[in-house]
């Protein structure tokens, strides 16, 4: 196997959370694809363990030489700047076999007619009713699969469960019980912040959001109308903010800070819970072994028990027009999506697969920080709106300037949202 770096820039340690589960055997595919003496060109996103990366890609090049007789060319490209990278590659033309797209990628690629839809060949493997259904739905356009879903992260509660344990408190199961827990952390111990409410952070925002029946945006026919205004929204954003600006039970230096700022905060014994997504449990004890035995965590909790919704993010492997030879591609995806590597990728990269048996076994897992990101992923996972616009609500941070305009007392939090929705909606309608 050939692999050459497009750029190594630092992103993270991505490493493994201990994901134990069983594999389901060999890849899945019958090794039907003559590929001697062919090359399949495929991209991948960094991660942020390249020597890792690179001995996983070796294991799966000498496999899939065994089985088609084709080499594989890997290269890796960084996620900053990654769909400006691959947008660029679409219009010249000079775009891979196969790539892993991100779940927010999928659909504007489609709908730019730089995707082979893989449908037929999903259904003639028999794999359509055994995929994780919200992660195959980012990449579904027109009731076609355009991506083969191949693992997935999800966001949850992490809390420090030594203090949980001092205080006697329960993994809260409701927005009273979040309160209550969070006060009596700040009273027991206020030289650290109760829970983090980070103001440069959309994705920890949209559970409170949808914990309270509330949605980011919705379609109405052929144009998408912005739910942030709508009382469900603006009482979910209330209780988010208030936990700063009414109980003080955050930082007013969150106002500013991304997910990695609440990380190192938490590495650091500033904070006793926040949202995270679920590599980083196993990030913080790396960077700082003295919190080992230290965490819990657990779904995030709806307004009146249950749990929320939580942002689901993650990959598809998805086929290029450009492909000459589909037929070896669809080997590649296959070999990928399914069966013993898809197992060992979620394993090595503190992800979980995109296959629902295959993510059976983490929900059964006896490691409860592994089964609680599990069940969060099962039941409340959510995605935004399925629009190739998002990316421009993105791009012009309409979210969390709205966030950070109440943390800093700019903006009451109606005043906040109404102006986001009318934004966001103009936004989605700009396309």
């Amino acid at each position: 196997m050939r692999s050459r770096i497009i750029s190594v820039a630092a992103l993270g340690t991505v490493a493994a959370l201990g994901l134990v589960g069983c594999s389901s055997g060999g890849g899945g595919t019958d090794g039907g694809a003559n590929g001697e003496g062919e090359t399949l060109d495929v991209w991948i996103m960094e991660s942020g363990n390249p020597d890792a990366a690179t001995a996983f890609f070796d294991e799966v090049a000498a496999a899939f030489k065994e089985q088609t007789g084709a080499e594989l060319n890997v290269e890796y490209i960084a996620w900053a700047g990654g769909q400006e990278y691959f947008t660029t590659a679409i219009a010249g033309g000079e775009t891979p076999d196969v790539a892993e797209v991100g779940t927010t990628w999928a659909l504007p690629f489609a709908e730019a007619g730089a995707l082979v839809s893989l449908q037929d060949r999903i259904d003639e493997a028999g794999l359509s009713e055994g995929l994780v259904e919200g992660l195959a739905e980012t990449a579904r356009v027109d009731g076609e699969l355009y991506g083969m879903p191949w693992y997935a992260g999800i966001r949850s509660l992490v809390y420090r469960a030594d203090i949980f344990e001092e205080l006697g408190l329960e993994a809260p199961t409701d927005w009273d019980s979040f309160l209550a827990a969070a006060q009596a952390i700040k009273a027991a111990h206020p030289e650290m912040a109760a829970f983090a409410v980070p103001g440069a952070a959309e994705f920890p925002l949209y559970p409170w959001i949808w914990g309270n029946g509330g949605e980011i945006a919705t379609q109405e026919g052929d144009e998408w109308v912005s739910g942030f205004d709508s009382p469900e929204a603006i009482e979910g954003m209330e209780f988010y903010t208030g936990l700063q600006t009414e109980h003080g039970l955050s930082t007013p230096g969150a106002a500013d800070w991304t997910e990695v700022d609440v990380r190192d905060a938490f590495t650091n014994g500033e904070l006793a819970m926040a949202v995270m997504p679920n590599q980083y449990p196993n990030m913080i004890v790396t960077e700082n072994p003295e919190m080992e035995g230290k965490l819990g965590a657990a779904p995030i909790p709806a307004k009146d028990g249950g749990i929320a919704g939580s942002f689901m993010g993650g990959s598809h492997l998805s086929m290029f027009n450009t492909a000459d030879n589909q037929d070896l591609a669809w080997e590649f995806i296959e070999l990928m999506t399914t069966g013993e590597f898809a197992q060992k990728w979620a394993e090595e990269s503190g992800f979980f697969p995109g296959e629902q048996g295959a993510l059976d076994a983490f929900l059964g897992s006896d490691d409860p920080i592994i089964s609680a990101y599990a069940t969060q992923l099962q039941e409340g996972a959510r995605v935004v709106p399925n629009t190739p616009q998002w990316g421009a609500v993105q791009a012009e941070a309409v979210v969390t300037t709205a966030l950070r305009s109440i943390l800093v007392g700019e903006a009451t939090v109606e005043d906040a949202m109404t102006k986001a929705a009318e934004e966001m909606t103009a936004t989605l309608n700009a396309g």
